[in-house]
């Protein structure tokens, strides 16, 4: 028994199987219980390495993802805002947009769940299965600027243009000069009818060439963002605003007063 174990657990180191090695004490003892058959053991051993990997791919993507610390919808409050209702959003995180590569801009002022929305529709895509990253515009500006000069920068350049979604937060919300914004176009035209684009924004579509500097860009920006794409106009009372966190006491105020 232990020389079978002892050869087991060689094989495995051998074949880099990790997660049959480490729990393989725990299956042997399960296998004493119920006593399998040598196929049903085989294949509760090749399913053990398979979960371990699955898994251990859902967190090294989940790190990659660059996530806030509030990103579960299911946490998400209707009452803050208008603009989409709790059919939309369950229909939006069934995914079946991605399969179809489409965009979704998610457009109003500041404090009303934009960034919440999208960080929350990348954790559900990461969960299942589905490379997916939240940045924001000054983010991916730095990477498309560097990419040429920094392995690293090009590194990341490569695995957005890859990604099945990308969402970019506060998109237009500083000036871009004509450079960065060739750069940034190039990329959305990499990803164009690939890679589904979430893009959140407190300006309206037909503001951007303002931002942007540049009319035919923004237009060519535009035409593609929009060719398959959902905008979702957000409208309502800002969450941070409403929840404003105070260093004073307001109870022990009020009782000073």
């Amino acid at each position: 028994m232990n020389n079978a174990k002892q050869i087991i657990e060689t094989c495995a180191s051998v074949l880099k199987l990790h997660y049959v090695k480490v729990g393989l004490e725990e299956t042997i003892c399960q296998a004493q219980i119920e006593k399998p058959t040598y196929i049903d053991f085989l294949a509760q051993v090749l399913q053990n390495e398979v979960h371990g990997r699955q898994k251990r791919e859902q967190q090294r993507r989940m790190a990659l993802a660059k996530l806030p610390p509030r990103h579960d919808l299911d946490e998400y409050d209707f009452s803050y805002s208008s603009g989409i209702n709790r059919q939309e959003m369950k229909e939006l995180r069934q995914l079946a947009w991605l399969d179809q590569a489409y965009n979704i801009i998610l457009m109003g002022p500041s404090g009303i769940g934009k960034t919440f929305i999208a960080s929350g529709l990348v954790y559900d895509a990461v969960k299942a299965g589905k490379r997916a990253y939240l940045m924001t515009m000054e983010e991916l500006i730095t990477i498309i600027k560097m990419k040429s000069i920094s392995p690293t920068a090009m590194g990341n350049y490569n695995r957005i243009a890859k990604a099945d979604l990308l969402a970019i937060d506060d998109i237009m919300l500083f000036p871009i000069n004509k450079e960065d914004a060739t750069g940034f176009f190039n990329l959305i035209n990499i990803m164009h009818e690939n890679t589904s684009i979430i893009i959140t924004t407190n300006k309206a579509p037909t503001e951007w060439a303002k931002t942007l500097d540049d009319e035919i860009i923004a237009t060519a920006l535009l035409d593609r963002l929009l060719y398959r794409c959902e905008v979702i106009n957000l409208k309502g009372t800002s969450y941070r605003m409403e929840n404003r966190k105070t260093i004073f006491d307001k109870k022990s105020k009020q009782k000073d007063e």
